[in-house]
């Protein structure tokens, strides 16, 4: 049976101050400051009173003796915009204490059509007005908000070729940001790794770019390269939020490559040389060693063109076959190519996520390296059937980085946290593959494990990157606090419990410790159970907020 909801009660008690009160907890209010006992008041939604509430009445009380009240978690880096669609309780999310959930990368849910490929029947929208109506139509638990994606952008126009734009083609690709923007985005995402975002150039970016700023976007990327050329994809990051006049926001910072890992703190002092010169460059973080791609990026970019079929015609080209495999082992000279496998240092660090072809089904959640020895196979001759043989697409983790340079970034004040996860379910379709831990466990991993376990942060400040920090990038200024008029997203959680259990091996493990999710004011989560509640909004920028205004 579902639970009451302090919504069902506050009907039964109008007269009461608060819709909901919690009452005794320590309240860390998302500043970065230190905690304080007090009571959180709630009415209509919204935050109404913090402080000795102990007189006031209320349709609901929860008692958070010993415990944190925190503001609602924001993920400012999540994957969910398809998951959500088929499950709008995010239930993975919800119980790491995430109120809000930021998508899009280099792909975004809009704009649909144009020039690109696309799966039949996976959406019944085009644009992001239609993507808004859906989510809200079936209803959501978490708050979401998007950028548009600037592969998404470019596959609409020139579908999947590189090349430089036309003019034509790059105004078209001005319009369709623009638009995007007016209709809520939050400004424009890159995912420049591999194809397709490794096709567009720099200029074409501050293009793009030029559009957010005129509506007060940020530029979110996922840089060019994490391995070696590092340190040039940082800077070219920088250079766009600076010819644009748009913030940049960092995806997950990382040194992808083992070569150079200990630099770290080479390439922090490049983002805080730009802030030092009042440039608004932060970063976000993921508390893993291993990142998630797909075994597709160990191909080399130029062989992806023309999308996926074409990939694999050319993987079967015997004339192809050795040029292929020659930069696939040493790289491309010259090119700035993140080649995944030479960043793993082998194929021991590679494990499956999901394939699609049923008779494939037994090696995820293993290991390349063990996959290969099964087989009995040549290795590239293995990793280029299971491309064959999956539609060319395989997920993959890939262990890439240190534990040391992760540290290292997550301490500095300008980083904040973000899953870079899926919200999924222990049971049922979204229970499917073995995906990366952080889909469960990021948030409650920081809390347990590097402030709790390890003293890496203070809970303070590990709280202010997981709410008033993201807020901020994204100019969502009425959320991530706990401030009265601010919207009542707060998690509550046990400080001393608060843990991850998801791991690479078994993944599908909600973690435990955060109590109660209270979002828009419903309680979400209830005692670690879902409650059924789907009170989340779509968080829309300045573009958006600036054209309801004109009308």
């Amino acid at each position: 049976m579902r639970l009451v909801t302090f919504l069902t009660v506050a009907a039964l008690l109008p007269g009461a101050d608060f819709d909901l009160l919690i009452r005794g907890g320590r309240v860390a209010d998302g500043t970065g400051n230190s905690a304080y006992q007090a009571d959180v008041g709630i009415k209509d939604r919204k935050i109404a009173a913090v402080g000795w509430l102990k007189d006031k009445s209320a349709s609901r009380v929860i008692d958070a003796s010993g415990l944190v009240v925190a503001p609602g978690f924001i993920d400012i880096h999540n994957h969910s915009d398809y998951t959500l669609v088929e499950d709008g309780d995010a239930g993975s999310m919800i119980r790491q204490g995430v109120t809000t959930m930021i998508l899009g990368e280099g792909g975004s849910a809009a704009p649909l059509g144009g020039k690109q490929v696309l799966e039949p029947d996976r959406a019944d929208w085009k644009d992001f007005a239609g993507y808004f109506a859906r989510l809200m139509r079936q209803g959501i638990s978490t708050n979401v908000g998007t950028y548009v994606g600037s592969s998404q952008i470019w596959t609409y126009v020139r579908g999947p070729r590189a090349g430089p734009p036309t003019s034509k083609e790059l105004s078209e690709m001005r319009a369709q940001v623009d638009e995007a923007m007016r209709q809520g985005a939050l400004g424009v995402s890159s995912s420049l790794s591999g194809p397709p975002g490794s096709w567009i150039d720099t200029d074409t970016l501050v293009a793009m770019c030029r559009e957010a700023a005129r509506y007060g976007g940020i530029y979110s990327t996922h840089i060019r390269t994490e391995g070696n050329g590092v340190f040039e994809a940082v800077s070219e990051a920088i250079d766009i939020g600076r010819r644009s006049g748009v913030p940049v926001d960092i995806i997950h910072l990382k040194i992808a490559e083992h070569k150079l890992w200990g630099q770290m703190p080479e390439l922090v002092t490049t983002i805080q040389a730009a802030r030092s010169r009042g440039q608004d460059v932060q970063a976000n973080v993921y508390p893993y060693r291993a990142g998630q791609n797909n075994l597709s990026s160990i191909v080399p970019p130029w062989a992806h063109e023309g999308g996926p079929k074409a990939m694999i015609a050319r993987l079967k080209d015997p004339k192809l076959r050795p040029r292929i495999e020659r930069e696939i082992l040493n790289g491309i000279p010259g090119s700035n190519w993140y080649n995944h496998y030479t960043a793993t240092g082998g194929w021991d660090g590679i494990l499956l996520v999901s394939l699609s072809n049923e008779a494939y089904k037994r090696f995820e959640g293993r290991r390349m390296k063990e996959v290969i020895e099964t087989v009995g196979r040549p290795p590239l001759d293995v990793l280029f059937e299971l491309l064959e043989q999956n539609r060319g697409s395989v997920p993959a983790v890939y262990f890439h980085h240190s534990e040391e340079d992760m540290r290292y970034a997550l301490r500095q004040p300008f980083v904040s946290i973000g899953s870079d996860g899926t919200a999924v379910k222990t049971e049922g379709p979204l229970a499917r593959g073995n995906p990366h831990p952080r889909y469960y466990g990021t948030f409650p991993r920081v809390l347990g494990r590097y402030v709790r376990e390890e003293r890496v942060l203070t809970l303070e400040e590990a709280i202010r990157k997981m709410t008033s920090a993201n807020a901020n990038k994204i100019g969502q200024f009425d959320r991530g606090l706990l401030r009265p008029g601010m919207w009542a997203d707060v998690t509550v959680f046990d400080a001393a419990t608060v843990v991850d259990h998801s791991t690479f091996e078994k993944p599908h493990q909600y973690s435990t410790g955060i109590e109660y999710v209270v979002v828009n004011g419903s309680v979400v989560l209830e005692k670690g159970r879902h409650t059924g509640q789907r009170p989340g909004m779509v968080l829309v920028g300045a573009g958006k907020k600036r054209t309801s205004q004109n009308r």
